[in-house]
């Protein structure tokens, strides 16, 4: 019996549903294998060599359901990881870093655009390497926001205390010219109303989910390995956290029930 071969995501934990929404939408015939590792989220304030033993740990468990592509839907991972995987693995790697600065570049008007993310991301000025191999002379403004992913896995999109985050965390930035604001990390577009709210209506809200998914439409394109299937595939999500959250959220956002299976991960401590 043939077995449709599916695209795997993965991420730190539910952010990475932005990106299966996407490529679920653009590219409704692919079946998606999602892993959010949830138990140890985030992976912004850890080591880059701990974010990509995790990532290592994640594609070999997912190695097992034969994707014919691998999607690094967590910025962060993305950052310290993307290159080692490639290296590991026979199959396309996509991370959603280059993704969001080509549709952060292609919006700007005023060629100034900040950036937000996890610590890690920040620190490892992967956005600005990207943004200025496209555009050299583009001015970066970049901010770690620590408190939001722990907002977002906690299922707190909208609440005093998300907003008195955000405004804590980027108020400031209002005070700069730009005209884009990149979310980098795919946590965030969970929390875009509230960000926007904070930020101001006039700044463009820039999430890698469809660029990215545009690129895994056209590399499957150019191999010749889109799915033609006339039945709609059954997706897999597994998570190593709480699965009730984990299954809530991802109901609430991709807009349909799901399937769950919970995987038991050791979980190192933070530091």
């Amino acid at each position: 019996m043939f077995v449709q071969q599916p695209i795997a995501i993965l991420d730190s934990g539910v952010g990475g549903l932005t990106v299966a929404r996407e490529v679920m939408r653009q590219l409704p015939r692919e079946r998606i294998v999602y892993f959010g590792d949830t138990a140890r989220a985030p992976y912004g304030p850890r080591d880059p060599e701990e974010v990509t033993r995790f990532t290592r740990e994640i594609v070999d468990y997912l190695i097992q359901f034969r994707p014919k592509m691998i999607v690094i839907a967590c910025n962060t991972a993305t950052a310290f990881a993307l290159e080692d995987i490639r290296a590991r693995v026979n199959i396309p790697v996509v991370g959603v870093i280059k993704p969001g600065a080509r549709a952060a570049i292609g919006r700007t008007l005023t060629g100034c655009i900040g950036v937000i993310g996890t610590e890690g991301t920040i620190n490892s000025g992967a956005y600005e390497d990207a943004l200025r191999e496209i555009s050299p002379h583009v001015h970066v403004i970049s901010e770690a926001c620590p408190l939001f992913v722990p907002l977002v896995e906690k299922g707190n999109f909208r609440s005093f205390e998300t907003y008195e985050a955000i405004r804590r965390s980027i108020g400031h930035l209002r005070k700069f010219p730009m005209d884009s604001l990149i979310l980098g990390c795919t946590h965030y577009p969970f929390l875009a109303e509230v960000i926007q709210e904070v930020i101001g209506p006039n700044i463009n809200l820039i999430s890698s989910a469809e660029e990215t998914a545009r690129e895994v439409s056209t590399i499957l394109q150019d191999q010749e390995r889109m799915s033609r299937g006339e039945v709609l595939p059954v997706h897999q999500f597994f998570c190593s956290g709480d699965p009730k959250l984990f299954k809530s959220i991802a109901q609430q956002w991709l807009g349909e029930q799901i399937e769950l299976t919970p995987v038991v991960w050791q979980v190192p401590k933070i530091g």
